[in-house]
């Protein structure tokens, strides 16, 4: 799933494999796109991956950020290796924060499916999450968010090891996780499937937000529509999923915000 097409990454580093060093690169992307597309919240959120070995097999490590970067200085190369507590696992001249690992390293032990996991504070996303409906299903990108979304309740900010069973029992086996009063969570088989499944997230809480301060009466989508959005979705990309978008916003990057890759 992390082979991209049609983009060409800067040469590895030596003694690095070319698994960890792909991974690196995409993570580096995700976290300048947020900043491209506004949902950073200045230091405050995490995008993890879990590393594969070049084998294919998970090396027990994982990436993240490191702590007080903002988003738009992240490259491939500052990226941590964590254990699954957010120790490092070699040196680094970098710190990491091991409570903003909380909520990752909770989704990362419970889904093996699950290479990346993305997380933010967008203004348009805390509006709807404290919305006791939700997110409602007014528009298109409602629709494929609807049809993987799970609700955890608000439990004060996000240190506590007890509450890692509930908010991975909240998430389950969907793909998008709506934090009470929090915030926007999506996961992805790769960084590219978490992005894009962020993106349609984040669109339909600001179409909701906007429809809503219209103030007229808004139009619901028929549940049996949302029912089959995932085939729908699948048929609109051919199967290819996030990988259809992936490679074009990676060059996007690489015109507007360079130096990720290095």
């Amino acid at each position: 799933m992390n082979t991209i097409p049609d983009v060409a990454f800067s040469p590895a580093p030596p003694g690095m494999g070319a698994a960890e060093w792909r991974l690196r690169c995409e993570l580096a992307a995700a976290y300048r796109l947020v900043v491209m597309f506004g949902w950073d919240d200045l230091v405050f959120t995490h995008i993890s991956a879990r590393l594969d070995g070049d084998d294919g097999e998970p090396t027990g490590a994982f990436l993240i950020n490191p702590y007080g970067h903002m988003f738009e200085d992240i490259t491939a190369s500052s990226l941590v290796k964590v254990d699954a507590r957010g120790v490092k696992l070699e040196d680094s001249p970098h710190d990491v924060n091991p409570a903003g690992f909380v909520i990752h390293s909770a989704v990362h032990a419970a889904r093996h499916d699950v290479v990346c996991v993305l997380h933010t504070h967008t203004l348009n996303g805390v509006a709807v999450s404290a919305q006791k409906e939700g997110l409602l299903p007014i528009s298109q990108h409602s629709i494929f968010v609807l049809s993987s979304l799970g609700y955890h309740d608000y439990e004060g900010v996000a240190l506590r090891d007890a509450e890692k069973p509930r908010l991975v029992a909240d998430l389950g086996s969907n793909t998008h996780l709506m934090l009470r009063n929090h915030g926007l969570l999506t996961v992805g088989r790769s960084v590219a499937e978490a992005f894009l499944a962020m993106y349609f997230f984040e669109a339909s809480c600001s179409i909701q937000v906007r429809a809503q301060a219209g103030g007229g009466a808004l139009t619901a989508i028929p549940p049996s529509i949302v029912a089959g959005a995932r085939q729908q979705a699948a048929g609109a990309t051919r199967g290819l999923g996030a990988q259809i978008a992936w490679p074009g916003l990676l060059r996007r990057l690489g015109t507007r915000f360079p130096g990720w890759d290095r």
